[in-house]
């Protein structure tokens, strides 16, 4: 087994070797002058089993591109399987014709990764389920629910109540609810722009409690702190949110820095830079997703890693 990684989250790379106890593989990953990029696989990997790590996080087509090109370069080495670790799976919300002449763009990276070769997908939260459907290859989703489990249940959480900031996110906050033995509110809202969202009304009893957004995703916070600022005038003590990914931009950082959120927990699937002024918890996912690689790797069961604390994230 080789474990390669993409220029998008090295550090995440190496925290999974480290707990798969293998070192990074060696290659070579440079731009071109004219921006194109060069990639060469420096050690041989004819007849192994390769994984290779790249988060699309921004620049996401920048991104995107190194990893086919990697991919397309294990494969004509004669690799012999190329698994793509996607920790973060970028343009997951184009998962559906929502709008005339738009495209499916989840789809077709689909069939991009495995044009270039991938045959095989392992994953992490991705936006919509039903993506795993449009590969016809193995797709490992995995969740970073009992990750954040471990983290939350030692802050002490008490008359806490789960609440997703909008209907699409229900499923993933009635699990972290059931695990947490909380209860559950949902916020109803409206999207003005992919930017702009405007939070109308809340499902469930919120005066007087503890408040745990969840979401899978954000990227300019407009759902989450409009989310948070509405469950504050109904009268939550604290507000806590849990994001998988947290692709922040300028706009994002700047609204939760004014946001009534009083904690962010998120994972590092995603690279960024440290961010001041806004209390930022960041849990590994390199231990389940270097556990899954093991156990890909010895074909054993992956679905034990779904399940904690007698409740499942699925």
């Amino acid at each position: 087994m080789k474990v390669f990684s993409g220029t998008s989250n090295r550090p995440l790379a190496e925290s999974i070797c480290a707990y798969i106890g293998t070192p990074v593989g060696n290659s070579t990953i440079k731009p071109f002058p004219d921006g194109e990029t060069f990639v060469k696989i420096e050690e041989n990997v004819r007849g192994e089993d390769v994984f290779l790590v790249q988060s699309t996080s921004p620049p996401t087509n920048h991104h995107l591109m190194e990893m086919f090109i990697m991919i397309d370069a294990l494969r004509r080495a004669s690799a012999a399987r190329i698994t793509a670790v996607l920790p973060f799976y970028g343009y997951a919300r184009q998962d559906r014709k929502d709008q005339p002449r738009v495209p499916i763009t989840a789809k077709l990276i689909a069939n991009l990764l495995v044009a270039a070769g991938a045959n095989r997908v392992l994953t992490v939260d991705l936006h919509a389920q039903q993506i795993q459907g449009f590969f016809d290859i193995p797709v490992d989703h995995l969740y970073a629910a009992p990750v954040m489990y471990e983290y939350l249940k030692t802050k002490k959480l008490r008359d806490l109540v789960v609440v997703s900031p909008d209907v699409g996110g229900l499923k993933m906050a009635y699990a972290y609810s059931q695990v947490l033995g909380a209860g559950l509110a949902i916020v109803a809202k409206r999207r003005k722009s992919a930017s702009e969202v405007e939070s109308m009304a809340v499902i469930g009893e919120i005066r007087g409690k503890d408040a745990l957004l969840v979401d899978d995703l954000t990227e300019t916070a407009g759902t989450l702190t409009q989310a948070a600022s509405l469950i504050k005038r109904k009268g939550a003590k604290r507000i806590l949110a849990c994001v998988s990914h947290a692709v922040l931009n300028e706009v994002g950082i700047e609204r939760l820095r004014e946001s009534a959120i009083d904690e962010l927990v998120t994972t590092d699937t995603v690279l960024r830079p440290a961010i001041t002024g806004v209390k930022i918890t960041t849990l590994s996912v390199a231990g389940l997703l270097g556990e899954a690689i093991k156990r890909i790797h010895s074909n054993s069961s992956v679905t034990s890693l779904f399940e904690f604390k007698g409740g499942r994230t699925s």
